[in-house]
């Protein structure tokens, strides 16, 4: 079956993620760190089982400051190395650069923490250099909401395409006779499942912390 080019099939994908660190994630406030450490894992998962290659990036492992991706993720994607590196701006690291080109895809699904600095920043040099970028919203996250809505305002003004997770997965598989939908139903039956149960109890992470009573002098 021919598809249209402005739909992306699995087959022509890759899918790079940049920076799920511990440390990096807990700087994301505003937005529910649990929704967005499902939806990342549950494109990770997908990206294995529809054989769409992965990219996986960490920054400053090497150096001491970051630990390396957080145990969720990297439990999915137990056969792919990580790449350190030290650069903010991934496309600039010569070693992540090799493995983006060693996929021979052109069409990358990007996410990255932060949205504002891990993911815009090679998402916007990749456009430059040819790729065409689409980046799953609801799987990053930044400082603030305002912060991460301004980094998507900066991708979508370079020409990257926007996406949702459930939207991403679907638009992969494409066809519920197609080889692909088994696998499918195994990734989408939990992540509903996971993803309604965190509707019910919403959690942001941010906690105001507010001074004690003031001594007197």
């Amino acid at each position: 079956m021919a598809y249209n080019d402005k739909i992306w099939n699995a087959s022509e994908c890759a899918l790079v993620l940049m920076d799920y660190q511990p440390e990096i994630i807990e700087t994301v406030f505003e937005q529910d760190r649990r929704l967005i450490d499902l939806n990342v894992r549950t494109l990770a998962d997908s990206a294995v089982r529809f054989e769409v290659p992965v990219v996986l990036s960490t920054v400053s492992v090497a150096d001491g400051v970051n630990s390396p991706t957080i145990e969720s993720l990297k439990h999915v994607l137990q056969d792919v190395e990580e790449i350190d590196r030290h650069t903010t701006n991934a496309w600039e690291d010569e070693a992540f650069l090799a493995a983006v080109k060693a996929t021979g895809r052109t069409k990358l699904v990007m996410c990255g923490l932060v949205t504002s600095v891990c993911l815009s920043y090679p998402t916007v040099s990749a456009l430059a250099d040819g790729y065409e970028v689409m980046f799953v919203e609801d799987a990053v996250g930044d400082l603030t909401k305002q912060i991460h809505d301004t980094a998507v305002l900066r991708m979508i003004q370079a020409g990257a395409v926007p996406n949702s997770t459930s939207a991403t997965m679907i638009e992969w598989f494409r066809d519920w006779h197609s080889p692909l939908a088994p696998a499918f139903r195994d990734v989408l039956i939990p992540w509903v499942q996971e993803w309604s149960a965190l509707q019910k109890a919403p959690e942001f992470s941010y906690e105001p912390v507010f001074p004690g009573p003031r001594t007197a002098a």
